[in-house]
């Protein structure tokens, strides 16, 4: 099983009719309850969450990225006839982001309706399979918007990729509590130290948003964190600058300077190849993943990517656990150590 198969494979037909195609015929803007739940596209702006947004390419680049997100919630709960096909007319770079909010959004009506993932399914075996990674990353924001822990309900989602919902509950948590999260580095309330560092990662992927892609910003508000999280901090960090981008090619290389100083290069690189996995597996290669894949990772995008999927393979049959998802990543980052041997 190849890692191209996990990020964009089917979890299962639900034997109903899909969520996807009642969304395309209801028409009509979110009506009754549904209507609170709507994103205010207002909330893709950044500079009034006090990020440090400085003159380079970072702005545009994240409230792209959030834009897009809030359109695919609210197409999830708005519906329409070309509620879905307008994602699909996006941009192939920004199709991600929006599939990460539907994901997120359909997380929420299954929770709030007691539906047991159907939404999630029936999206994932739709058109968002392709971008299985960003989906499972918007069900942790959906379970971070309620205030539930994403473990609860993750055996119900893809068996190795539903970890994959820790980080974006942690991205989520730490964008609307930045001040605890980042000014204070608290923690929310976790089962477990290993469900902690997998939080880490999405509060990774954060600081490169809140420290506007500056290298010596995302390197110092790191350090000012607990030597024990830090490592998965630098893993976000890779996934973000890579997947989101941002940062320009002298950046991303101070960036790995940083990284390797703290001793932390190899986890950078497997952020990064991560994010080439799930960039390659959506489609055509982004022109900011093209060039943060070699300063980050030492490779191309196809390379990176292939790491990742030979530690799959090394987990054998039936990955699942999040101590697979762990190994997943620990493992990618043994080949980043051997490459070029």
């Amino acid at each position: 099983m190849a890692v191209r198969g996990v990020f964009g494979g089917s979890v299962g037909d639900t034997g109903t009719s899909s969520y996807v195609d009642r969304v395309r015929r209801s028409g009509g803007p979110a009506r009754g309850w549904r209507r609170l739940l709507a994103r205010d596209p207002g909330e893709a702006d950044l500079a009034r969450r006090r990020f440090r947004l400085g003159p380079g390419p970072a702005q545009a680049a994240f409230e792209t990225a959030e834009r897009a997100y809030v359109s695919g919630f609210n197409a999830a709960l708005t519906g329409g006839p070309d509620a879905i096909d307008a994602i699909d007319a996006m941009p192939p770079e920004r199709q991600p982001f929006a599939y990460e909010g539907t994901g997120a959004a359909c997380t929420v009506l299954d929770l709030l309706t007691l539906a047991r993932g159907r939404r999630l399914r029936e999206l994932l075996d739709g058109p968002a399979g392709r971008h299985s990674h960003a989906v499972h990353l918007g069900a942790g924001r959906g379970y971070a918007l309620l205030r539930l822990r994403p473990v609860r309900g993750a055996g119900r989602a893809h068996p190795l990729l539903r970890w994959l919902a820790v980080d974006g509950y942690g991205f989520q948590r730490s964008l609307d509590g930045t001040d605890r999260m980042v000014g204070e580095r608290t923690m929310p309330d976790l089962l477990t130290r290993a469900h902690c560092a997998t939080f880490d990662q999405g509060l990774g992927r954060l600081l490169w948003y809140h420290d506007g892609a500056c290298p010596d910003g995302v390197a110092a508000a790191i350090a000012g964190y607990p030597a024990g999280r830090r490592a998965d901090l630098w893993s976000g960090v890779g996934f973000a600058a890579t997947h989101t981008g941002g940062a320009e090619p002298d950046e991303l290389a101070r960036l790995a300077e940083h990284a390797g100083a703290e001793g932390f290069r190899a986890h950078l690189a497997q952020g990064c190849a991560f994010a080439a996995a799930a960039r390659v597996q959506a489609g055509p290669l982004p022109g900011q993943v093209a060039r943060a894949v070699p300063v980050l990772a030492g490779a191309t995008a196809d390379e990176a990517a292939s790491w990742a999927d030979r530690a799959l393979l090394a987990l054998g049959h039936d990955p699942h656990t999040h101590d697979d998802f762990l190994t997943w990543q620990a493992d990618t980052r043994r080949s980043w150590s051997r490459r070029g041997r």
